[in-house]
């Protein structure tokens, strides 16, 4: 979901952005037009997420799918590095990253259906690793790490789904990555923040397109970026300083998932089954105790004008994604709707 009044400015832009007679989508990239949309796009989300000066953003494409393959060849070299599994998309990072020679489990919580994610304390690495790699929030399955652990190793973590949902120590971070399409702005668009001393390290044989430090020495432009997708990302980071910054939305993140689970908790009819330490805030999976009224649930919810909330086919039951442009009133409607069909189907 994006904010209203992003979609609002953005439609009112589309075909003239500040008088030039031009859409956003029909700008030179490389125009001093686009690019100053480009350069305060940059240092909003630099403001925004309070990036630190010694590392570099890179604006790429390809989804956080592609960066299975992007960190490895920007990291690894002739090292070795380990990987955490806390859930289907953590587990796929690794098993992609297997194609490449010296990739180690740290740990996994596989094998209790990934109830909780692994604690920091069972991780298990060398400190002569290239990096240490984790996800911050596993949509699927619905855990989320809340802290971050301080450790010499580069790390480096998938924050798709969480990022900008509230603040994080970025100096604790090697790289961050995540796909724009949660939390940022339309898909198509993978935002990189990578520390500087890291964009030395990559194989000689990563093609450009997928080299960190040569994207970094040519603004991300190395081949024609994602314009319309970092224009409105450039949309979202103004209008989440003007709801006071991470802090706010963070509290706002909070009371709109506590909502959620609290109702849950305090239903004999829906359940949810992640460990309360660990329950993420931008996805909340729940099951009815009776599973074959899903798919009724889902049509009818659907009738009523609540949409997306099939559970991702790998897991079945149900999912609300309340991501940060989600207001409280849409949980307020779900949980109206959700008793009037508990009462229903009793």
């Amino acid at each position: 979901m994006l904010p209203s009044v992003v979609m609002k400015k953005a439609s009112e832009e589309f075909l003239n952005w500040n008088n030039t007679g031009m859409s956003v989508m029909e700008m030179s990239h490389r125009g001093k037009e686009y690019m100053s949309i480009f350069r305060k796009t940059e240092q909003d989300l630099r403001k925004v997420f309070q990036v630190p000066n010694n590392y570099h953003i890179l604006f790429l494409q390809g989804g956080a799918i592609t960066q299975n393959f992007m960190v490895p060849m920007n990291l690894l070299d002739n090292g070795t590095a380990s990987y955490v599994v806390s859930g289907y998309w953590s587990k796929r990072t690794y098993n992609d990253a297997l194609a490449f020679q010296n990739i180690n489990l740290a740990a996994s919580s596989e094998s209790e259906e990934y109830v909780s994610p692994p604690e920091f304390s069972d991780w298990n690495f060398s400190q002569n690793d290239s990096y240490v790699h984790f996800c911050q929030n596993e949509t699927i399955h619905g855990v989320e790490y809340f802290n971050t652990p301080t450790i010499d190793v580069p790390l480096v973590v998938d924050m798709s789904s969480t990022i900008l949902s509230r603040q994080v120590d970025i100096s604790k971070y090697g790289v961050i990555y995540a796909g724009a399409q949660k939390n940022i702005g339309p898909s198509g668009l993978t935002i990189l923040i990578v520390r500087d001393d890291l964009l030395e390290r990559s194989r000689i044989d990563t093609p450009t397109t997928y080299n960190w430090k040569i994207q970094s020495e040519n603004d991300s432009m190395i081949n024609t970026p994602t314009t319309y997708s970092i224009y409105m990302a450039g949309l979202v980071f103004e209008w989440l300083m003007s709801c006071g910054g991470l802090s706010e939305v963070e509290k706002l993140n909070i009371k709109k998932s506590k909502l959620l689970y609290d109702y849950i908790d305090n239903s004999d009819f829906y359940y949810n089954e992640i460990n309360n330490d660990y329950r993420s805030r931008m996805n909340v999976p729940f099951r009815i105790r009776d599973d074959e009224l899903t798919m009724k649930f889902v049509e009818e919810a659907e009738s009523a004008g609540l949409y997306q909330l099939k559970g991702h086919r790998l897991v079945g039951g149900l999912r609300a994604s309340i991501y940060n442009a989600m207001p409280i009133e849409g949980i307020e409607e779900l949980l109206n709707f959700m008793n009037d069909f508990e009462k229903n189907n009793k």
